[in-house]
């Protein structure tokens, strides 16, 4: 499984992230590129710390079930809901984005575990630095296949 933690998981997708331009069309979904560029920036923040939402009253009935979509080896699917405090519908700076989302990666992969956060996930609940790894790997994977690279 890919984590983030991986120099070479994490160049991919910064190699992938600079051949997205403003106008990139979504392949899916409501999100125009700058959006998904700030959300996965925010979701940058939330395995880092700096985001801190509280679990959702679903994520702490069910959340820890569902755990390994975030940790196994398959792609997110399509429609897979988003939390509140990523949703970034203000975006308008693609560069701004784009350079935030690139370095808030570096920082996190660089950092390794110490910069993990220990807050629970707002859905699958408590998670370890590796499980955040792979879950972020596949959530920044997610948007840039919906962006089609």
């Amino acid at each position: 499984m890919k984590t983030l933690y991986d120099q070479e998981a994490c160049k991919e997708i910064l190699q992938r992230i600079d051949k997205l331009s403003p106008d990139t069309k979504a392949i899916w979904g409501k999100m125009n590129v700058t959006q998904m560029l700030a959300h996965c920036g925010a979701g940058m923040d939330m395995a880092s710390g700096r985001i801190n939402a509280d679990q959702t009253l679903i994520g702490k009935l069910i959340g820890r079930f569902f755990k390994s979509l975030y940790t196994n080896d398959k792609p997110f699917g399509k429609g897979t809901p988003t939390i509140t405090e990523l949703i970034k519908n203000d975006a308008v700076d693609f560069e701004k984005e784009k350079n935030n989302f690139k370095k808030l990666l570096q920082e996190f992969s660089e950092g390794g575990i110490e910069k993990c956060t220990k807050h629970p996930h707002p859905f699958f609940g408590k998670l370890n630095p590796e499980d955040w790894g792979i879950g972020i790997y596949k959530h920044s994977d997610h948007h840039l296949r919906q962006f089609g690279v």
